[in-house]
């Protein structure tokens, strides 16, 4: 009796589901992989070597993740413009979709738009570097935000790394009150506990068994 009363409520209230990205949709981080496509080996190693000393620093928690997400986007992204990394992007997208996505988790995605459910990523990877796969999705995007200045990158982030107390924050400009939704989450990190725990409907780890999971320290 009480499972079909909740049933019922579920019913008649908006559902609003929510997906991480790396790790939850994907078998591994996309960002990082990203960057390697676009910028080719050779000039990605020689950007890497950069970020040892602050990946370094993070492990001895010296340096926040968001800082050491800060630092990547400086090393890499500075001055970079805009329609040619949208342009790589889309055609990372292509390329590895099949590599790259868990087909339970394109198969959840699919199941919630199907059941009329507003269904959108919430991810700390960039959003203009994961457009195209949201698109293909056909769902909505919340994602870190990159500075853009006469259509060149900076190397900033806009406001805040999209992770952590920042999703529910995030969810919460675009939506307005979460309490005014069923709120379904999907996340497989720590970056996701604070969405997980606004969820009437979490579903931690829900595609993968945990020990299968790939961290990536910017996450």
């Amino acid at each position: 009796m009480t499972n079909m009363i909740a049933d019922e409520a579920v019913a008649k209230s908006r559902v609003l589901s929510v997906f991480d990205f790396d790790g939850t949709l994907t078998h591994h981080d996309s960002f990082i992989p990203f960057l390697r496509f676009a910028f080719g080996k050779r000039y990605f190693a020689g950007r890497l070597v950069r970020m040892a000393l602050p990946t370094l620093h993070c492990v001895r928690r010296k340096l926040t993740r968001d800082e050491l997400k800060e630092v990547l986007v400086k090393t890499f992204l500075t001055g970079v413009d805009e329609h040619w990394l949208r342009k790589q992007a889309e055609l990372f997208c292509e390329k590895y979709w099949n590599k790259l996505m868990r087909p339970a988790g394109v198969m959840a995605v699919a199941a919630e738009v199907n059941s009329g459910a507003e269904v959108t990523i919430c991810s700390a990877s960039p959003a203009l570097v994961l457009q195209p796969w949201a698109d293909k999705l056909g769902i909505k995007l919340i994602g870190t935000q990159l500075e853009v200045v006469d259509g060149k990158l900076t190397g900033r982030i806009t406001g805040h790394n999209c992770r952590c107390a920042q999703k529910v924050a995030r969810l919460e400009r675009v939506y307005g009150d979460l309490n005014d939704y069923h709120l379904r989450a999907w996340g497989d990190t720590r970056g996701d506990h604070e969405l997980l725990a606004a969820a009437q409907d979490p579903h931690w780890r829900h595609f993968h068994p945990p020990r299968a999971r790939r961290h990536s320290p910017i996450k």
